[in-house]
C-alpha cells in the first residue's frame, strides 16, 4: 500500500505500508490562489472510518509551515535527506498540519529540537536520566552572561546534569557584603550543598553589559536596573579606564570585558565558605573568555597558592582554544 503526495515542482515521495485502505490520496496547490489551499481526494472518507482512524492516528504527515512558496523545501523532505518527515514515519505519527501563510508557529523548530532529544539522547540514555530525576551531582557552577550568543552548553557542550548555571547581565559576580541577589543564592546552593568542585566565570566579546559599564557616567542612573546591576564591575571600569583610556571604546570594552572576569574571580574569594574550599583544594576558580567573533576560547585558573597581596589574584594553566 503506497501513499503518494502530488506536489507541483516536485517529485513525488511515498511513504510505502501506510495503514489505509487503497485509496488514491493527493495534495494540490494553486499558486495563483491568495491563501494555501490543499484538497485530499479519497475514493472512501478516510477521516471518518471508523475502523481504520485508530492506525492512522498512529501516523502523522507533517506538511511545513509557510507552505505556499516552499516547494524547495517538500522536495528535499520528498528526498529523505532530512530527518523530520523519516524519524516522524520511524515513529509512525502522522498528523495533518497545514499553516496558514501569516500563522507561523513560533514553538514548531522548539519542538523539533525536543523530540529529537528525547529520541536520540533522552531515550538512549534512560538510566542516566532517571539518575538524575534523583539527584544531581554537578562538577561544574558556571556563571556566565545572559546574552544569547553565548550559551555555555552550546559553546562547551555541557550535558545534563554536569553543570549548575546562573547567568546574569556582564557574568558579574557580588561582593559578599552586599545585598541578596539570585547569583548569591545560585553559589551558597551549588558550593555548600551540591559541592561542586569548580567555578568557571565565563565572559565575552561584545559584551552589552560591560559597553553599558563603560559608558556610564558616575555612578550611572539610579532608575535604571540595567546601571545598578553593572556598578557591580565599578573596580574593572576604573582598572581598565587608568591602562586603556588613550584606547579607542571597542578596545576599552574588550579590555574591560576580561578584567571584570578577575575581579569576579577576586570577588569569588571573598565569601568565607569559598575561600575555604580553595584553600583546602577541595574548590578551584576558573576564568574563562569566549570571543564569538573569532571562535575562540581562553581559559585559566586561578593560582590561590601565589595569590597577590592586597588586590588582584595571580592565574596558571592559561590556554587558548
Amino acid at each position: 500500500m503506497l501513499l503518494r503526495c502530488f506536489v507541483p515542482c516536485c517529485p513525488i515521495f511515498e511513504i510505502p505500508n501506510f495503514p489505509l485502505m487503497a485509496s488514491h490520496f493527493s495534495i494540490s496547490y494553486d499558486p495563483s490562489s491568495s491563501t494555501s489551499l490543499l484538497s485530499l481526494h479519497t475514493q472512501q472518507t478516510i477521516f471518518r472510518s471508523s475502523d481504520k482512524v485508530n492506525e492512522f492516528e498512529r501516523t502523522q504527515l507533517r506538511i511545513p509551515a509557510l507552505f505556499r512558496g516552499k516547494a524547495a523545501n517538500l522536495q528535499t523532505m520528498a528526498s529523505g535527506n532530512t530527518p523530520g518527515l523519516t524519524q516522524e514515519a520511524n515513529n509512525c505519527t502522522y498528523e495533518a498540519i497545514v499553516y496558514g501563510e501569516n500563522n507561523t508557529d513560533v514553538f514548531y523548530d522548539m519542538k523539533q529540537r525536543f523530540l529529537a532529544f528525547k529520541k536520540l539522547k533522552y531515550m538512549d540514555n534512560l538510566e542516566h536520566f532517571k539518575k538524575l530525576a534523583d539527584a544531581q551531582a554537578p562538577k561544574f557552577l558556571v556563571i556566565a552572561c545572559a546574552d544569547s550568543r553565548v550559551c555555555p552548553s552550546a559553546v562547551l557542550g555541557f550535558q545534563p546534569g554536569e553543570a549548575f548555571t546562573v547567568r546574569n547581565i556582564a557574568n558579574l559576580v557580588p561582593s559578599y557584603e552586599s545585598g541578596p541577589t539570585e547569583t548569591k543564592a545560585a553559589l551558597q546552593f551549588s558550593v555548600n550543598t551540591l559541592e561542586v568542585e569548580n567555578i568557571l566565570v565565563i565572559g565575552h566579546s561584545r559584551c552589552g553589559g560591560i559597553q553599558a559599564l563603560m559608558s556610564m557616567e558616575g555612578e550611572g542612573d539610579s532608575r535604571s536596573f540595567i546601571h545598578e546591576w553593572v556598578i557591580v564591575g565599578k573596580k574593572a571600569k576604573e582598572s581598565t579606564k587608568a591602562v586603556a583610556s588613550n584606547l579607542h571604546f571597542d578596545h576599552q570594552c574588550q579590555h574591560c570585558e576580561k578584567t571584570s572576569i578577575n575581579h569576579s574571580l577576586e570577588r569569588l574569594l571573598g565569601y568565607p565558605w569559598i575561600e575555604e574550599r580553595v584553600r583546602k583544594g577541595s574548590l578551584s576558580l576558573h576564568g574563562g573568555y569566549y570571543d564569538f567573533v573569532n571562535c575562540t576560547f581562553e581559559k585559566w585558573t586561578v593560582d590561590y597558592g601565589s595569590k597577590k597581596e592586597g588586590s588582584g589574584i595571580a592565574v596558571k594553566n592559561q590556554s587558548v582554544w
